[in-house]
């Protein structure tokens, strides 16, 4: 397969490139900085809100990762979401598979990012990922994907093992790597189209 990776030099981008890598597919890897990825066939240049470029960039590929996180430094989380909203309004033709968070899953009827203890850093981040989720939700004509990790993602090792879910958590953590796994799994072997589903470790 051809796959796009749009924020790979990220934590889950890199990781997403190796994994797919490593399994034989042709991938290219696109980020702000444009610096090169371990395993990417190519690298480029290309901000999200480049609406434009990432449609080109997706109708390039048999499939585009979106693994571009919100602000976390205190700025404006509108950009990310008008990045969304401005692909969604003009669809591109090819699959994506949207990075997203864990806030907006759900325990009996709660979200994750309204419950007690939440964490505060990260209430923002998943505000935004919650509108992008509905934004995907509420569109016509985007074949898309939508996976949100358990609630502790870091850095570990790969298992090549993972548990699925759909609007529920169904674990308390996953490795980075073992998420990438799930990535390029449902890139591979689609199975939530038009959907959000999450994973977690076994």
């Amino acid at each position: 397969m051809r796959i796009t990776v749009i924020g790979a030099t990220g934590m889950i981008g890199s990781r997403v490139v190796a994994e797919a890598a490593q399994r034989g597919h042709d991938v290219t890897a696109l980020s702000r900085s444009g610096r090169d990825v371990l395993g990417a066939s190519t690298a480029g240049k290309l901000d999200l809100s480049d609406t434009a470029g990432v449609r080109e960039a997706i109708d390039q590929s048999d499939a585009t990762v979106i693994a571009v996180p919100s602000d976390r430094t205190g700025g404006s989380h509108e950009p990310t979401i008008e990045a969304h909203r401005n692909l969604i309004a003009d669809p591109p033709r090819q699959r994506v598979l949207v990075v997203g968070g864990a806030g907006s899953l759900v325990v009996d009827g709660i979200a994750l990012k309204d419950s007690a203890g939440f964490p505060v850093e990260y209430r923002a981040e998943a505000e935004t990922f919650t509108t992008i989720l509905e934004l995907y939700r509420e569109s016509e004509g985007v074949d898309w994907t939508l996976l949100s990790p358990a609630p502790a993602i870091t850095p570990g090792v790969r298992t090549g093992g993972y548990v699925t879910g759909a609007d529920s958590p169904v674990g308390a953590e996953i490795s980075a790597e073992d998420f990438a796994v799930a990535v390029v799994d449902e890139l591979q072997y689609p199975a939530h189209r038009l959907a959000r589903f999450t994973v977690a470790a076994r």
